[in-house]
């Protein structure tokens, strides 16, 4: 009965606020965006292996591991729609930094959040229609809401590519301006977005408390799922270890915040969706912490110097 009622449940969250919120994520996009240059682009084109071993996990793998654990675990559908909307998204924002911290390679991690960030205006609507409308429960949400692909791309135009392109032309003219701006805007803007996360489930904190053993180990068993795609993905393409790491937080590290907001915006908060996704937008910091900090345990002392 719970379950039903999770499954038509809606989260309260007022329309400013979300309007708050898309502004601040756009502002995450731009404060990435600052540190990335042209170059990264050209550079990796002379490699392009481990960005398109990276694209796939992300695009394809992704949104394939996430169907089978669904078919799998048999979650009810509200939530299961919420796991392929994490899928569906792009890497995590946060992700440069995990990759710092565990010694894995920055370049390939801000390249593949450039190149991830503009495929994702095309396959973010794509594979979250297809993929969604590949598990009946899910499909029959969608045609009840009847969610345009044209539409989200074109909020995701605006949430991600605006700020993206905004910010990589001021790193290109404007060199050490970004550096300083980045510096700043990065830690600020995300703390500002997970207290908007926190501010939004305190309003209704007797819904997740009631609900959340629904999402707790789903979420945590779908991100280290993730984590091991892109590491052994990584692996069976034989790219170095600094890039099997990259990979793996590439993989594992989700852009929750986008699909909160694509949750709230295109869904009305529906359940099982936001508290999925909300949850993962925690998750995964928590656990991108865990994974970067073990990993900078192994680096060897002459590589930290």
């Amino acid at each position: 009965m719970m379950g039903e009622q999770l499954d038509s449940l809606q989260i309260n969250f007022n329309a400013d606020n979300l309007w708050v919120v898309n502004l601040t994520l756009c502002l995450v996009m731009f404060g990435v965006a600052l540190d990335i240059k042209i170059t990264d682009f050209t550079n990796l084109l002379k490699s392009p292996k481990p960005v398109i071993v990276g694209i796939i996990s992300q695009f394809i793998l992704i949104p394939l591991i996430t169907l089978v654990l669904i078919y799998l675990i048999n979650p009810l559908p509200s939530i299961a729609l919420g796991m392929m909307m994490v899928a569906a998204c792009p890497g995590g924002n946060i992700s440069n930094f995990m990759t710092k911290l565990a010694g894995g390679n920055a370049a390939l991690s801000v390249s593949l959040t450039a190149f991830a960030s503009i495929a994702a205006l095309v396959m973010t609507p794509l594979n979250f229609a297809i993929w969604g409308n590949l598990y009946q429960p899910t499909a029959t949400i969608l045609k009840q809401v009847e969610v345009s692909p044209l539409e989200v791309a074109k909020f995701v135009l605006l949430i991600l590519g605006i700020p993206l392109i905004i910010g990589m032309i001021i790193k290109h003219y404007k060199s050490k301006l970004a550096s300083k701006m980045a510096r700043i805007l990065k830690p600020v803007s995300i703390f500002i977005f997970l207290a908007f996360i926190v501010g939004a489930f305190s309003n209704n904190l007797d819904i997740f408390l009631n609900y959340v053993h629904y999402v707790f180990f789903l979420v945590i068993l779908h991100n280290a799922l993730l984590f091991l795609t892109g590491f052994l993905f990584a692996k069976v393409n034989k790219l170095n270890h600094q890039d099997q790491k990259t990979l793996s937080i590439e993989t594992g590290i989700q852009n929750s915040g986008l699909g909160l907001l694509l949750v709230f915006s295109f869904f009305d908060g529906l359940g099982g969706m936001a508290l999925l996704v909300a949850f993962w937008a925690i998750w995964d910091i928590v656990s991108g912490l865990l994974v970067a900090f073990f990993w900078s345990k192994k680096i060897p002392k002459s590589l930290k110097a």
